[in-house]
């Protein structure tokens, strides 16, 4: 017996304690492990595209917003025009929705420099572009900060914009959200109208009309004028929809709603909006096995990576609506009851996989090591209750299928064979993994897994929310051991699913990368990783 083991270089350190040498650089996790510090711009990053309204496993929404402000006021002091990019990021469809980057918005006006306040003013219309948008920054102004210059500016620009039937469109659709009605809005940003036509539309915000006019005034504001004929003779919805071009939003407020008016509501229906209404459509047999040209029309709709990326529907919509129709009327709050369409799903399948960027096959060898530890199910990221696990299934699964070879599993103390492979539907992926969506949570069972099999993987891609502490050594030293043993070319992708300020990414390692979760670029930014384009 001896004392070599103290000698050696490649001592084990537990997750439970940090890297010998390396303490500055690391800090103890809200689970109890030692990980790498990321840095602010990551943590932003993280933040944008995921959002902090959610509680997680570890710690809940207020300490996260928190830190996310935090964060988020020492980015805008450091850097407003780099803090301003990533918003534009995050809003155009990267992020799980637009209320993060609106939040962002709104304390990047409250910048002390000027840069900060141009950096806002400049942004402000890419960002806040639906009275859906516009009213939640409204909300998120008056509770942090009030209406000072900049503030009123933007707002009288947003509701003085130069083409009006877009504005009348928002008006029409948005007509009051968080606690605001247009009226509001009108009368706290003193808008005086630039055309006559803004003029007719801020006296019918104000005041409504009293009396129909013959005809529509101009062209920019059809629908108004239709909406208000629709008030006054509810049982010709469908002549005002056809001839209106109202939307489910304007006509179902003062309206009768039947199949016939559906049926045409769905041949002009937006994504976002198909997406949301595909039980109403189904339970009114708009959508149905016979009606076979309503099909082909749906697919046409939701399988057009075009239409998926102009309309900013981000994957998750589009699994948040698989999972919700699949269900048949059993997830939410929605009373209605429907028997799922088997198209229907099919075509959804598609449209997920779709939704995520993707390049041709690299040629490259995968594994992708998805989190099925027991936090994974506990964090939902919205009200149809997706937890992170599905998410990190349904990304991995996206990732696996634009590639030729790859392995999927399951990590938490052990590496779990999910019986995954890249031939399966995000349906029963999803439900592979939520059956052994359990235990504590051990990153480094993948690289000692791989190391027993002798497994040579290009990239390793771990999908998960980067809280490990249950091993007995460090991702970071169990991949550099691989690296000795297998593969010493071997690189790392960490797929973060919250929004942390930890990574299990060692900064002095140029081959191991930390992305921001739910991002739809992902698989393509993986890709060209293991290509070394970037």
């Amino acid at each position: 017996m001896n004392y070599q083991f103290l000698l050696s270089k490649n001592r084990k350190t537990p997750q439970n304690q940090p890297l010998p040498g390396r303490e500055a650089e690391m800090v103890q996790g809200r689970s109890g492990g030692w990980m790498f510090q990321a840095d602010s711009w990551s943590v932003l990053r993280r933040c944008l595209l995921i959002g902090t309204a959610q509680s997680t496993f570890y710690a809940d929404q207020h300490e996260l917003t928190t830190e996310f402000v935090a964060v988020l006021n020492q980015a805008i002091a450091l850097d407003p025009d780099r803090v301003a990019q990533e918003i534009l990021y995050a809003s155009d469809g990267h992020a799980l929705n637009n209320s993060a980057p609106i939040l962002a918005l709104v304390l990047l006006s409250m910048g002390e420099s000027p840069q900060a306040k141009r950096a806002f003013q400049e942004i402000f219309p890419q960002v806040v572009r639906t009275g859906s948008h516009f009213y939640e920054w409204l909300s998120y102004t008056k509770g942090l900060r009030g209406f000072g210059k900049v503030v009123r500016e933007a707002g009288k620009a947003w509701l003085a914009r130069e083409d009006v039937r877009e504005l009348a469109y928002q008006l029409l659709k948005y007509q009051q959200r968080q606690g605001f009605r247009h009226r509001d809005a009108l009368r706290l940003f003193h808008v005086k109208p630039p055309t006559a036509d803004h003029d007719r539309l801020f006296q019918w915000v104000i005041q409504g009309w009293e009396t129909l006019p013959a005809e529509p005034p101009s062209a920019a504001l059809s629908q108004i004028w239709w909406y208000e004929w629709l008030k006054r003779n509810p049982t010709q919805t469908r002549k005002a929809i056809a001839q209106g071009r109202l939307t489910h939003e304007m006509a179902a407020p003062v309206g009768q709603m039947n199949t016939e008016a559906w049926q045409l509501l769905f041949q002009d229906m937006p994504i976002g909006a198909l997406l949301r209404n595909l039980a109403s459509l189904t339970e009114l047999e708009v959508l149905a096995p016979r009606h076979r040209k309503n099909l082909r029309h749906l697919a046409q709709v939701l399988t057009s990576r075009d239409r998926l990326r102009k309309g900013r529907i981000h994957p998750i919509d589009v699994l948040k609506a698989l999972k919700t129709y699949q269900s048949g009327g059993k997830l939410g709050r929605s009373k209605k009851t429907w028997q799922p369409v088997p198209e229907v799903l099919e075509i959804l399948e598609r449209a997920l996989a779709l939704s995520f960027e993707a390049l041709a096959p690299t040629g490259k060898m995968f594994l992708h090591a998805v989190d099925v530890s027991g936090s994974m199910s506990y964090y939902s990221v919205s009200s149809m209750g997706l937890t992170c696990c599905e998410i990190a299934t349904t990304m991995a699964l996206a990732t696996a299928k634009a590639e030729e070879n790859c392995v999927i599993r399951g990590f938490a103390t052990d590496f779990r064979d999910l019986q995954i492979t890249a031939r399966d539907s995000f349906q029963s992926a999803i439900a592979k993994a939520t059956c052994q969506n359990f235990g504590g949570t051990d990153a480094a069972v993948a690289y000692e897994w791989a190391i027993r099999k002798r497994l040579k993987v290009d990239v390793f891609c771990f999908w998960t929310d980067c809280e490990s502490w249950a091993g007995r050594q460090h991702p970071s030293q169990a991949l550099a051991e691989y690296r000795r043993k297998v593969n010493p070319n071997a690189k790392a992708v960490y797929v973060t699913l919250v929004p942390s300020n930890v990574s299990l990414v060692d900064p002095q390692d140029p081959r191991s990368w930390d992305i921001a979760g739910f991002d739809p670029s992902t698989p393509r930014l993986i890709q060209m990783l293991a290509s070394e384009i970037l």
